[in-house]
C-alpha cells in the first residue's frame, strides 16, 4: 500500500528531503525531534531505515520493491547497485531527473494522467523501466499545466540523460551508473534487509 500521508513528516523521519517543500523545512529547521539527541539504531533498525529510504525516494510499494531486489540479485554485479539501477530506469524516475517535475510523485501523477509520451507512444504505466535509446517526451497538449509551470533550465540531468528543453524531451543514453545517480541511501543494508 502506498504512503497518502504527510511527505514533510515522513521526511523529517526518513533524514531524507522527499519534495521542494521538504527540503525547505529541512533547511530552515533541524529534523531533530525537540532537541532530543540522534536515536541509536539496532543493524535491523538501521537496514529497515535504509530499505524505507530507498523505497520512499523512488515511491514504490514493498511488493514492487521485493520485485526489483529479485531481479536485481539475479543480475551480475552488485546486488546493490542493481537495484538502484533498475529503479532509476524506471518512466517516473526519467520524468523527475530529467527536470520536467518538482518531485518523484509528480512525477508518477503526470505518467498516471497520461502526459508523457514514450517513443512516440502516450503511456501510464509509470514503472516501466526504459532502455538506452528511449525517448520520453511531455505531450504537446499538456505542456500549458501547471505540473510544468517551472523553470526547467535550473535543473541540469545527470550524464547518463540528454535533454532537449525545446520539446520538453529526455533521451536515456546509457545504463547508469551507481556515482551519478543522486540517491541517499546505502545501498548495502537494504541487500542485507532482504536477504534475512
Amino acid at each position: 500500500m502506498r504512503f497518502n500521508g504527510p511527505r514533510v513528516k515522513l521526511s523529517r523521519q526518513l533524514g531524507v528531503a522527499l519534495t521542494p517543500k521538504a527540503q525547505r523545512l529541512m533547511e530552515r529547521r533541524s529534523t531533530a525531534l525537540r532537541g532530543r539527541s540522534e536515536r541509536r539504531l539496532s543493524d535491523y533498525g538501521r537496514q529497515l531505515l535504509e530499505k524505507q529510504r530507498l523505497r520512499f525516494q523512488y515511491d514504490v510499494s514493498e511488493k514492487q520493491m521485493r520485485r526489483y531486489f529479485a531481479r536485481a540479485r539475479r543480475q551480475k554485479g552488485r546486488t546493490g547497485e542493481n537495484l538502484i539501477g533498475l529503479l532509476e530506469r524506471r518512466l517516473d524516475a526519467i520524468v523527475y531527473r530529467s527536470g520536467f517535475v518538482a518531485s518523484m510523485f509528480a512525477a508518477r501523477q503526470v505518467v498516471a494522467h497520461g502526459h508523457v509520451e514514450l517513443n512516440g507512444r502516450r503511456v501510464r504505466t509509470a514503472s516501466q523501466a526504459l532502455e538506452p535509446g528511449d525517448t520520453i517526451r511531455i505531450r504537446e497538449r499538456s505542456r500549458s499545466l501547471q505540473a510544468f509551470d517551472m523553470e526547467h533550465s535550473a535543473y541540469s540531468p545527470p550524464a547518463y540523460l540528454e535533454r532537449d528543453l525545446e520539446a520538453l524531451a529526455s533521451t536515456l543514453i546509457r545504463h547508469p551508473e551507481r556515482a551519478e545517480i543522486p540517491v541517499h541511501c546505502e545501498e548495502q543494508y537494504v541487500v542485507e534487509f532482504y536477504s534475512r
